[in-house]
């Protein structure tokens, strides 16, 4: 059905943390200045991509998974179980937690997946930094914290540079800092439990939801470090493939293409943004251009493709 890639239209998130550099750095057509967050990918029933090309255009993401699995490797599943997303902190995010896949179904969500997320830093403004974990010792002492408001001594605050790479488990308390924008590579899932929002107030004067109960029965306790697994799989004058993490949810791959490359990613299908740059995408028998700001998936039925150009990407896979 499909001998090329599949290119996708982004959904457009409004937040009260968003800005404009969607606009800026990605050329797309933003519905504000508090734009916050770009669905690139998605299948997710609270904003789904549509297909922009082939035989299958117009079509959402959501029925192509339903009604084609042989263009996922006929993959298991009711949900699409990833989604791929651009955020723009333009101020800081709210701090968060989200539960596992198991503790999503006991408190009732209605969502089919916990989020275990990942966080590929596209640029950072000079100064700015994470909340990744806490220093809390016990659920108690979490929670007593928490409920007075000790957050300086409270959360672990980490500063950040373009490029760096973060895997954040379900389960880690977190939130990303004014002047980050981030490709996070996430489960498809769109619970987020509230830990602490700074107090902030919308148009109406009213404060965001919290949900302290909800956070101190998933949170990880205590904070539990991530070792780094970046790995090189090729670094050549062609370009470089390094694995940026590999899990039981996803494995998220950061490519860079000089002239000519073969990623020699095996997975059924793969997903992919464009950061930088201009190429071509060629398989046995296409060859399509890919630019800035574009998502796309390869699927099961293409057999083989190289990139050509001066482009970078971020990939993601289902392989383990």
């Amino acid at each position: 059905m499909y001998e090329e890639p599949i290119f996708l239209e982004p959904v457009f998130k409004e937040r009260i943390w968003g800005g404009t550099k969607l606009k800026e750095e990605f050329g797309y057509d933003i519905p504000s200045e508090t734009t916050g967050e770009c669905w690139g990918i998605s299948a997710h029933s609270n904003g789904t991509s549509i297909i922009k090309n082939g035989p299958l255009k117009g079509k959402s993401l959501k029925t192509v998974w339903d009604n084609h699995k042989e263009l996922f490797g006929d993959e298991s599943g009711e949900e699409f179980p990833l989604l791929i997303k651009l955020l723009d902190a333009a101020a800081d995010l709210s701090v968060q937690v989200h539960p596992n896949d198991n503790q999503a179904h006991k408190l009732k969500d209605k969502e089919a997946f916990g989020k275990t997320e990942c966080w590929y830093v596209v640029r950072a403004e000079p100064g700015a930094a994470l909340i990744l974990g806490h220093h809390a010792e016990s659920k108690k002492q979490l929670e007593t914290k928490m409920r007075e408001g000790e957050w300086d001594s409270l959360l672990r605050e980490v500063p950040i540079q373009t490029g760096d790479f973060f895997y954040v488990p379900s389960g880690t308390i977190h939130a990303i800092g004014k002047g980050a924008l981030i490709l996070e590579t996430q489960q498809s899932s769109d619970t987020t439990y509230r830990v602490y929002d700074y107090d902030r107030t919308d148009q109406l004067g009213n404060k965001r939801e919290l949900h302290l109960d909800k956070s101190i029965e998933v949170a990880t306790v205590p904070h539990q470090n991530q070792k780094m697994m970046r790995k090189k799989l090729i670094d050549n004058d062609s370009g470089i493939v390094e694995q940026l993490v590999t899990s039981p949810f996803f494995s998220v791959y950061h490519i860079k293409v000089n002239d000519i490359l073969d990623p020699v990613l095996t997975a059924p299908y793969m997903l992919a943004t464009v950061l930088n740059g201009d190429g071509t995408i060629e398989t046995e028998t296409s060859k399509v251009a890919i630019t800035k700001g574009d998502h796309f998936i390869i699927p099961a039925s293409v057999n083989s493709y190289v990139i050509k150009g001066d482009v970078e990407l971020v990939t993601s896979t289902r392989e383990s």
